[in-house]
């Protein structure tokens, strides 16, 4: 296993990360990537082992319902990209377990390269969006074949490929970039069909980086963001060899969906699992600021909250839901209920909004107008603000200023726009979760109870 040292250590590789045009050769040198670079090394540093042969245990795939249960609360605080290491592992092997029957000779790379990874200690992120350029067009009729990523020369010890993936979270943090077609593919599209690991070293990767980073000002206007950013990336595969060991897929496009449909379940796991505790959070910041400001027994306020409140409780018991009726593979590890999954996913994302303006609402316009944490520094300023901004016995200016900055901050800044779009895209968008519930929903029953009402039964 790795040290947090020897993690950061070990992304010095010769690797072609970029930030706002430059290529950066020391992540730890750019303060935009430095805070989440700390975080990932903390992450390696907590479950650090000197057994020979230990591996991270939040690496290991569940064996019961319990055990996966279990995984939900440690999933929450980890880092990010040991999330997504671990959703990654996963999705390889329910992936493995759903090629058993029509490409089996898949399956033992899959698995070799799972305990490989295991015992490495390295982290994995996930390539699955497309350019996709032309949205009304299939992969193959695109203008620009490069559009989807696809195989565009197969050697005997590997292919190459060549396209680019969007919106990969940590890509220039991770050690391999777990590839794998975004769709379902057709025939005729056999060079889409393609699931694969590339080092993010591998010549012809380039990585390109944004990030909600504060970028200067007091760190203190920005409780979580300071602390929690994470860059999003565009990667680029510019004809990059991949030996066939570590190739997953190649050509087979009755079964391309297999990876993202896997895929899709364990991401919105974790987005649920993290839905659920960021919306207590709302109830929380939306309590204290109304208690703050004198309004939490005006009926509207309490109305709002009470809707909020009720709205975490769905979430909470959906993931419990999934949780409970979770499957097995053929190897004994344990998934989620698809249904109740995509089901709850969709609930928190499409409602997201709605309660964060139901927050604003609440809390008022000092969201955006607050002062400055660095104002109250001023000997001069700081009596006329606690004046100012407080509101009676118990209710300090400073504290309630606090609490202005923590909702701004992830509610009405770069990080609350942030979460608004990946609360919704994040493992797919709403309609990816619209088919896999009508995929899963028991029409039927529904169409029998329909019918029994109507009076037609016997029809």
């Amino acid at each position: 296993m790795l040290t947090g040292r020897q993690y950061k250590d070990s992304l010095k590789d010769g690797r072609r990360v970029y930030f706002e045009g430059r290529l950066i050769e020391d992540l730890e040198s750019e303060p935009a990537l430095a805070a989440p670079l700390q975080a990932i090394a903390d992450g390696y540093d907590k479950y650090y082992s000197a057994e020979p042969g230990a591996v991270n245990p939040v690496t290991l795939a569940p064996r019961s319902q319990q055990e996966l249960r279990d995984r939900i609360p440690v999933i929450t605080e980890m880092d990010l990209l040991l999330n997504v290491t671990y959703q990654s592992l996963m999705t390889l092997l329910v992936a493995a377990g759903r090629l058993e029957d029509g490409a089996p000779e898949f399956v033992p790379r899959i698995k070799a390269y799972v305990e490989d990874a295991r015992l490495r200690d390295i982290r994995i992120t996930e390539c699955i969006t497309d350019a996709k350029g032309n949205r009304s067009l299939a992969p193959a009729k695109q203008d620009d074949p490069d559009a989807y990523v696809r195989v565009v020369e197969r050697r005997q010890d590997g292919v190459v490929i060549r396209g680019a993936k969007l919106h990969i979270s940590a890509a220039a943090f991770g050690h391999d970039l777990m590839v794998m077609p975004t769709k379902s593919m057709k025939p005729g599209e056999e060079d889409y069909s393609i699931a694969c690991a590339v080092p993010v070293n591998a010549p012809g990767v380039h990585i390109t980086n944004t990030t909600y980073h504060p970028r200067g000002g007091d760190m203190r206007d920005y409780p979580v963001s300071a602390k929690e950013s994470i860059p999003d990336s565009m990667v680029i595969f510019d004809d990059v060899f991949v030996p066939h060991e570590r190739v997953f897929l190649d050509g087979q496009t009755e079964h391309a969906a297999v990876f993202a449909h896997s895929l899709g379940l364990w991401e919105r796991l974790g987005g649920v699992s993290f839905m659920v505790i960021q919306a207590d959070e709302l109830v929380g910041l939306a309590h204290l600021i109304a208690e703050s400001n004198g309004t939490s027994r005006v009926s509207h306020v309490r109305e709002k909250i009470d809707e909020m409140m009720i709205h975490a409780t769905l979430l909470r018991a959906g993931l419990e839901a999934a949780l409970t009726n979770a499957h097995a593979t053929p190897d004994g590890f344990y998934y989620p209920d698809d249904m109740y999954t995509n089901v709850t996913k969709y609930q928190g994302a499409a409602n997201f909004s709605t309660m964060v303006r139901h927050l604003h609402d609440i809390a008022g316009g000092a969201v955006v107008t607050a002062p400055s944490m660095s104002d109250f520094d001023n000997p001069e300023l700081r009596p006329l603000l606690e004046k100012y901004m407080g509101t009676g016995p118990g209710v300090p200016g400073e504290y309630r200023t606090k609490l202005f900055h923590a909702i701004r901050d992830t509610t009405a800044d770069s990080y609350g726009g942030w979460h608004h779009v990946t609360n919704l895209q994040s493992g797919g968008g709403l309609f990816a979760q619209r088919l896999v519930t009508r995929k899963n929903y028991d029409i039927e029953r529904a169409r029998a109870l329909g019918l029994k009402a109507a009076g037609l039964s016997g029809a």
